[in-house]
Parts: C-alpha cells; sequence; structure tokens
C-alpha cells in the first residue's frame, strides 16, 4: 500500500454528495482529476452524468441499493478507490423523554447505519484497489449532546466503526479514517442552529472560540486532501483538538457544570414543553 493515493485517474463515490459538504468535495475532487460517483437522495434534476461523474440517486439506508451504486460506480469507471462517507441528518431539538422514536431510528439509520451500509458494500472494491475509506463522524461524537442525543449517538457509533475499520483494513492493504468537524455552515447546520429557535438557543451556548463555523469548501479541502494523504483522522476547527485529545478529563468536567447549569436547565425544560403534546 503506498502511503499516499495520486487522485488524477482514481475513482470517488461520495455519498450525501448532491449538496453541503459533499457537493464541495465532489468539485474538489473533479478538479483533482478524479472520476466521481455521487450517491444522493435528491440528485438536483438540472444534474446529468457525464465521463468523469456519475449521478446515483439512491437512499444510504438501502443496503441493496449501496451494492447497486458501487456496481454501477465500477462498471462505469472500472475500480474504487477512495469512498467518502458523507451523508447525515440532524434531527430538531428534543429531549431523550420526549423525541419520537421514529425519529430516533431515522438518525441512526441515516447517520449510522447508512456509513455502515456504503462501507460493506464499497470494501471489497477498496481492498482491491488498496484504497482508503474516509468516515464522516463529529465533533458531536465526543461532546455533551444534551437536547441532540440522537445526532450525538449517531456519530459516536461511526467514529467506532471507524476506528475498528482502520485496523481491519490495514491488514488487507487498505486504508480508512476519521472527519470530526465542528459546526460546518450548510443547509443542514444553519436550519438547525439558526432556523429554529430553540435550535439556536442551544448553539448560543456554545462558547467562543468552539462555535467558530467552518466552510463547506474549507470541510472539503480537508476532506479530499485526507483522502490522498490516508489521514487516520481530522479535527476541524483546529480548536476542538485539545477537546478530542483531552476528552476523558474534560468531559465529566463539562457534564457536572451543564448538570448544574441554570440557563440550560430553564432550556431544556422549554424544549422539553414544545415538544409535549397540547
Amino acid at each position: 500500500m503506498s502511503r499516499h493515493i495520486s487522485l488524477p485517474g482514481k475513482v470517488a463515490l461520495v455519498t450525501g454528495g448532491a449538496r453541503g459538504i459533499g457537493a464541495a468535495t465532489v468539485e474538489k475532487l473533479l478538479a483533482a482529476g478524479a472520476c466521481v460517483a455521487v450517491v444522493d437522495r435528491d440528485i438536483p434534476s438540472q444534474a446529468r452524468s457525464s465521463e468523469r461523474v456519475l449521478f446515483l440517486s439512491a437512499d444510504v439506508t438501502d443496503s441493496e441499493a449501496m451494492v447497486e451504486c458501487v456496481r454501477r460506480t465500477v462498471t462505469a469507471f472500472g475500480a474504487l478507490d477512495i469512498v467518502v462517507a458523507n451523508a447525515g441528518i440532524t434531527p430538531p431539538p428534543a429531549t431523550i423523554r420526549t423525541v419520537e422514536r421514529n425519529v430516533f431510528d431515522s438518525v441512526m439509520a441515516v447517520n449510522f447505519g447508512g456509513v455502515l451500509n456504503i462501507v460493506r458494500a464499497a470494501a471489497d472494491e477498496i481492498v482491491a484497489s488498496g484504497g482508503h475509506m474516509l468516515l464522516v463522524s463529529s465533533c458531536a461524537a465526543f461532546t455533551p449532546g444534551m437536547g441532540g442525543v440522537p445526532y450525538m449517538v449517531s456519530k459516536a457509533a461511526v467514529e467506532q466503526l471507524g476506528r475498528g475499520l482502520r485496523i481491519e483494513l490495514a491488514a488487507f492493504g487498505a486504508s480508512a479514517g476519521l472527519a470530526y468537524f465542528g459546526v460546518v455552515d450548510t443547509g443542514l447546520a444553519r436550519d438547525t442552529l439558526d432556523n429554529d429557535p430553540m435550535g439556536k438557543r442551544i448553539g448560543q451556548l456554545l462558547p467562543w472560540p468552539l462555535n467558530r463555523r467552518l466552510s463547506a469548501e474549507r470541510a472539503a479541502d480537508l476532506l479530499v486532501d485526507a483522502a490522498r494523504t490516508r489521514r487516520a483522522r481530522i479535527v476541524a476547527p483546529a480548536v476542538w483538538l485539545p477537546y478530542f485529545w483531552l476528552r476523558g478529563i474534560l468531559n465529566p468536567v463539562l457534564e457536572w457544570k451543564l448538570a448544574r447549569d441554570r440557563k440550560l436547565t430553564a432550556l431544556l425544560r422549554e424544549v422539553e414543553q414544545a415538544q409535549s403534546p397540547g
């Protein structure tokens, strides 16, 4: 296995590739000379496949559909060298007591199940090419998740999947890595933290500089570089690095503080009231 992947002529598949981080990543992979399969549940009507880009409308929660996407990618381009498992959703703010079970399950099905589905569908091809799988987790995987536990749980599960996958693929001459992003300025983040009144108030509790937003273009640059260099992990913005490395020390302290924060307590009560019938 070579230490780096030369992107010109290589074949990548990006889930959630029609918008946000995924779309920016597709654009940068194409600019670097790769061929790209764009997998998304909602492909724009104006999108057209070409010699170097293949648009595939599919739901990542459908394991058979992911197998078919991989098959069509290999048929079109002859191989599969890079997978960016990026598709994800964020639910409206709710506590564990009030979140509807089908909402919790849908977040897990997309954010974790969707990643697992594309990993299993593409693993044989990645091993055959000596390629790289890049799983998009989140800084939410290692921070307290009040008001948004389904998302945090799903991203923590992706983290563990990626850590195990990296070790397993190394035995067969391939590699895997994880991307941990803080808040990325995409439509998904704006809908959750700007346009939702409760989400906005929860987001305001995140202190500077942890509330700094990363542009989708910067996130895409980091993903493409991580694929090229087979990075084990990227954490961005860099201000999150101490929380990543020192989570075992910082998280118990942070949980203790948040559990006694009167402002947060009052806000969580409002979240529950908003979710309660009547």
